[in-house]
């Protein structure tokens, strides 16, 4: 069986324009590898979510919410591997593991189940021998101090709530391969 298939496109190029801002790592780097220790326990890593640090948001925004999406999985719908929300503005950095610790006081913000069925941090599990993933890791700037969503909720509905309520959005796409 082979993986061929076009490259899908940037999930944000297809929703509307917002401003962006600053989004950094100590951990990952704009179109660089991963160290895999963020990747999924399944293939030898450690499921460690990377530090993230954003600045130069919009003034008016509430909250945050943070994700992680890999628009290259082979699926008709990518793979969601992290989405916490309602982050609240004073909290404008994650340290590294921050998706995967249990009672991290971050003033109520939760994860949703991500595309392994997990709340919290899913760690990169590209198939073996696939070319490159992006991880896409954003930062969305919102205009109201929570979504009115739980834990229950999908990464898709997340998703379609952030369409009318983000500001501003900050991004950075590492990648992760699995060699043969």
């Amino acid at each position: 069986m082979t993986l061929e298939r076009p490259i899908a496109p940037d999930p944000y190029e297809l929703l509307p324009t917002v401003p962006s801002f600053t989004l950094t790592s100590d951990d990952v780097q704009n179109g660089e590898p991963m160290d895999a220790r963020h990747a999924h326990g399944s293939t030898g890593g450690d499921n460690v979510s990377p530090q993230l640090t954003w600045s130069d948001f919009p003034a008016e925004t509430k909250s945050f919410t943070v994700t992680c999406y890999d628009p290259d999985a082979p699926t008709g719908s990518g793979f969601w591997h992290w989405v916490l929300v309602n982050v609240p503005v004073n909290v404008t950095q994650l340290p590294t593991g921050a998706g995967g610790a249990a009672g991290t006081d971050l003033g109520g913000a939760f994860s949703v189940r991500n595309d392994y069925g997990e709340q919290g941090y899913g760690g990169a599990a590209p198939p073996p021998g696939d070319r490159p993933h992006r991880y896409v890791f954003a930062v969305h700037a919102l205009d109201v101090d929570r979504l009115d969503l739980t834990p229950d909720a999908s990464p898709a509905y997340v998703g379609f709530n952030l369409a009318f309520h983000t500001l501003a959005r900050a991004v950075i796409r590492p990648t992760y391969q699995i060699k043969d």
